[in-house]
């Protein structure tokens, strides 16, 4: 019998697996054998709060019964159909998310991930305007393929440009301002003139989109200032641009709504959605797409598709990920513990340790900013950042560490006591790493 273990488990990777945004030879990779809500843990029995929720989408938690069961069930019935056929596991899941969405939109384009999703929602949009460009921001991360890499404002697009058609712009961050703001207000007005400037500057009738993540994730959960959105949609109607919200991260619970642009009552012209639509069980993305767009394509070819575009097991988890979250009130209970015990329990750490110099976000959807002072803002070095993952770790809470922020990011079925368990956990490794500083 092959043995099961740590050991077995960590050996076979680092023999054979070759991993993401990673140089191979210093990985030492955690070994998780299984999960249940906000719990996973490992095959010697370790135990950890699950604050990633891996990459930000185990939004119902791990294994939750009726996603699993569901899944099961269309493995019975039918394994795999190409995405030419009618499948009812597929239809079911793209009126599921309609009737989410709302408004104007009328169908759902399906991919495999959300960096297809907004690789085709590009696609769409270029094709709908007769232009090339694509704006989006800096602080962005859009995926991983060729044009949704290139999109990405981080440094990761740097070394895979290869797309063309894009250009960038820095959107609102009032904690650490490109406009020398005073105040939410000020960031959101002088932002959106310099986006003004470089849609101008780019040429409007070379614009085909605006890409924007509805609340920018990985760059550090960055909760638009008041105002701001809306004017993007504004300029995005007076050049003629399709507005894309990506909601790949934001989406389906993790802002306390099942869409992040829906707190903020502006409407988009296409939606890229992912993992957090069926917490990542199956591979499984999307275009929710207007009806105008969608019209587009009425009597001419849309030149796109993959194999497993809408495959019945990720449908149908999608519906009993849905059904779910509505049935058991998994998105209002994400709003309210955001609201009422995580928003105000993180502001209570950051009074406590100077670390802490901003927190950001809303619903299940945290960012603490952790500075060496608090008047320079100056970030914190990796060995910090080091120090506070390890801490974290042996208390058994799994964390979500960028660059030197702190990403608060639990399943959104996540229950009072333990965001209270957790937070006595940071407040516990804060003070420990505070205390090697002194």
């Amino acid at each position: 019998m092959t043995e099961i273990s740590n050991d077995r488990t960590r050996q076979l990777d680092r023999a054979h697996v070759f991993h993401s945004w990673s140089a191979q030879g210093a990985l030492d990779p955690m070994v998780f054998a299984g999960g249940s809500g906000v719990d996973i843990w490992d095959y010697e029995g370790n135990t950890w709060l699950d604050f990633s929720s891996q990459l930000v989408n185990v939004n119902i938690g791990h294994q939750h019964p009726a996603v699993v069961d569901a899944i099961k069930a269309q493995a019975d019935t039918l394994t795999t159909i190409a995405p030419p056929h009618a499948n009812l596991a597929r239809g079911e899941a793209a009126s599921r998310i309609l009737a989410k969405a709302g408004g104007h939109f009328g169908s759902v384009f399906f991919t495999n991930g959300g960096a297809d999703a907004n690789e085709n929602a590009i696609r769409m949009a270029r094709l709908t305007t007769g232009r090339d460009k694509v704006l989006s921001m800096y602080r962005s991360y859009h995926g991983n393929t060729g044009a949704a890499i290139v999109a990405t404002g981080d440094w990761r697009r740097q070394p895979n440009e290869y797309a063309t058609g894009h250009a960038h712009f820095f959107g609102p961050f009032a904690y650490r301002t490109e406009f020398w703001s005073e105040s939410e207000e000020q960031e959101s007005e002088r932002a959106l003139q310099h986006l003004r400037r470089v849609i101008e500057s780019e040429g409007p009738s070379t614009v085909a989109a605006l890409l924007i993540e509805t609340v920018p994730g990985t760059a550090g959960v960055l909760v638009p200032p008041p105002g701001y959105l809306e004017g993007v949609r504004a300029l995005a109607d007076e050049f003629g641009i399709v507005l894309i919200f990506d909601e790949v991260m934001a989406g389906f619970g993790r802002t306390g709504e099942w869409f992040a642009w829906q707190g903020f009552g502006v409407q988009p012209d296409l939606i890229t959605f992912a993992k957090g639509v069926n917490s990542g069980y199956l591979p499984i993305g999307g275009v929710v797409i207007s009806e105008s767009i969608a019209a587009e394509f009425s009597d001419r070819v849309f030149p796109g598709g993959l194999t497993y575009s809408g495959h019945p097991l990720a449908a149908a988890s999608v519906v009993a990920t849905i059904d779910a979250m509505e049935a058991e009130g998994i998105v209002e209970n994400a709003k309210r513990i955001g609201q009422d015990v995580l928003g105000p329990g993180l502001e209570a750490l950051a009074a406590k340790h100077p670390l802490i110099g901003d927190v950001r976000g809303l619903g299940v959807f945290w960012a603490l900013d952790l500075v060496l002072d608090r008047d320079s803002r100056k970030p914190v070095p990796a060995s910090i950042m080091g120090a506070l993952k390890k801490a974290l770790l042996a208390r058994g809470l799994l964390p979500f560490v960028a660059d030197n922020r702190l990403h608060v990011v639990p399943p959104c079925i996540v229950t009072d006591e333990q965001v209270a368990r957790a937070l006595a956990i940071y407040d516990e490794a804060f003070t420990e790493v505070e205390a090697t500083l002194a």
